[in-house]
């Protein structure tokens, strides 16, 4: 984390400080949308580009300082007014004033750049700051060949690294530094024109003409190792480079390989002592939770989709960075993906909110994924308990209702789960009572009583829609529970029978709907 002092200090002359900078740290950027819910998270610097009233300053003030971020930027002239400056003191929020004269496309790199070399200074969770800085003197002597802003990228669109220079800039750009990846917009613009096939299949630079949006040109160098596309080096240009420089850029594009197996390397090891740490805690193990953590409250999450664990969780890693949860909580146990997610709505990175949001997203591009959450855990002893509810979500919803409860906490299936309790308790003792006799008589006869007395007690005094659900004719449905009648002699206008038998029945039953039945 950099002190809002500190990181005021170094760009001295552009920002000023402004309320209660001690106690601001930051270790990440957000450019401010209050109309989308997005006014930061613990730790970010927070930039107020579009506020332009006291009102609307007034209002991200307290928004980001709910938030919990360290730090708002704002134009000095907004950041000197009084309502702004007490605002910020009540709630405690470090307040910069920026230079009325400055670019916020400028500021924002040279921002971005600041805390980057902080924290690969300093060191961060995954062990890779060595690399990064390699990377970065390397996007800063790529710039230098061919006179124009680098990028370098990995195979996801994530931002690696970038030059000191970004003078010559775009609103694409400027969005990529701000939230390490390339905008949603900006890819699928680059898919449509065959940007990413054609660096995916050849070694050959790509030379991107401008985009009538507003995107610059573009030089665009793979980066492959072995025949594996590992990532790419991308320079804004004002035209195409001569081919000496782009022979140049393409050597440079070697020793980059290097770095990015290097970097990938240290991340596969950063990624299985993270699953570690997280499979401990879902396990019932508290010993060392601090400090790598969010803030609580938690939700554990049974996560969905296609392919078995191992797979899985490769499939969320990468949904989770590409929608800017940079160091998702996520692990395998026994056989499950699972993730520990904060307990808040907002759309913050890594919350259950933003959870609900991306798997929305992704379904709308064909992406079936589907998340389990158990029971808020309150503290790191609580996890196991959340993880275990989780995995209860999961077994009571049945893959015909997958499609259309896509995100379910407990709380919104706790009569499922009560029954799927009850049911497990009875599993595998002796069934009580006169439903025995019918037991006895589906298995002797082939018949599907059992099934067709389900369907009566789901459906009290609907003979119609109980034929229905087990796809019998409602004459055929009268008849069996004539039968049923005869053969145990029930009494299913007393509730506490009634009650009983649908707690036997669910636990002798998979489920209580049927593809068909038997005379």
């Amino acid at each position: 984390m950099l002190s809002v002092v500190d990181l005021t200090a170094t760009l001295a002359g552009l920002l000023t400080l402004g309320a209660d900078p001690s106690a601001g740290e930051v270790d990440d950027l957000t450019i401010a949308e209050p109309a989308h819910g997005v006014v930061g998270q613990p730790g970010d610097l927070v930039l107020g580009v579009g506020i332009e009233t006291t009102d609307a300053a007034v209002a991200l003030v307290q928004a980001a300082a709910a938030a919990g971020a360290g730090g708002l930027v704002l134009r000095r002239t907004l950041a000197g007014r009084r309502q702004v400056r007490d605002r910020a003191r009540r709630d405690g929020l470090a307040l910069v004033g920026l230079a009325e004269q400055a670019s916020w496309a400028h500021v924002v790199w040279l921002l971005r750049g600041v805390i980057d070399r902080a924290s690969t200074s300093m060191g961060d969770r995954r062990g890779d700051a060595p690399v990064q800085d390699d990377l970065f003197a390397l996007a800063d002597a790529a710039a230098a060949l061919v006179d124009a802003p680098v990028t370098i990228e990995d195979a996801q669109s994530r931002v690696l690294a970038y030059s000191s220079r970004q003078d010559m800039t775009d609103p694409a750009r400027v969005s990529t530094i701000v939230g390490r990846r390339v905008p949603d917009e900006v890819l699928a613009s680059l898919r449509a024109r065959g940007v990413f096939r054609r660096l995916a299949r050849s070694s050959e630079p790509v030379f991107v003409p401008a985009d009538p949006n507003g995107t610059l040109p573009r030089l665009v160098v793979p980066v492959r190792a072995g025949g594996e596309w590992l990532g790419s080096i991308w320079a804004v240009v004002e035209e195409r480079p001569p081919a000496d420089l782009v022979a140049e850029l393409v050597q440079t594009s070697s020793v980059v390989a290097l770095h990015l197996l290097r970097l990938r390397a240290q991340a596969d090891l950063s990624r299985r002592v993270a699953a570690d740490r997280l499979r401990g805690v879902l396990s019932g193990s508290t010993a060392g939770a601090d400090g790598w953590l969010p803030a609580g409250p938690w939700r554990v999450v049974c996560l969905g989709g296609e392919g078995g664990a191992a797979r899985l969780l490769d499939l969320w890693e990468s949904v989770s960075r590409r929608h800017a949860w940079n160091q998702p909580l996520l692990a395998d146990l026994d056989g499950r993906a699972y993730a520990v997610v904060r307990d808040s709505e907002d759309p913050a990175p890594g919350t259950w909110g933003w959870l609900t949001s991306v798997i929305e997203r992704a379904r709308g591009e064909s992406l079936e994924l589907t998340a389990r959450a158990g029971r808020t855990a309150y503290v790191v002893g609580d996890l196991e308990r959340s993880k275990a509810e989780a995995l209860e979500v999961e077994r009571v919803l049945t893959p015909a209702t997958d499609l259309a409860t896509a995100s379910v906490v407990h709380e919104d299936v706790w009569a499922q789960v009560t029954v799927a309790r009850a049911a497990e308790s009875l599993r595998g003792e002796d069934v009580l009572g006169p439903l025995v006799v019918v037991a006895a008589h589906d298995r002797e006869h082939g018949s599907d009583h059992l099934l067709t007395l389900a369907a009566w007690l789901d459906h009290p005094g609907a003979p119609g829609r109980a034929a229905r659900a087990i796809h019998v004719h409602p004459n055929t449905m009268r008849y069996r529970m004539n039968r049923i009648a005869d053969l145990a002699g029930l009494d299913l206008e007393d509730p506490l029978v009634r009650l009983a038998l649908r707690l036997q029945l669910a636990a002798l039953l998979p489920t209580s709907v049927g593809s068909g039945a038997r005379e």
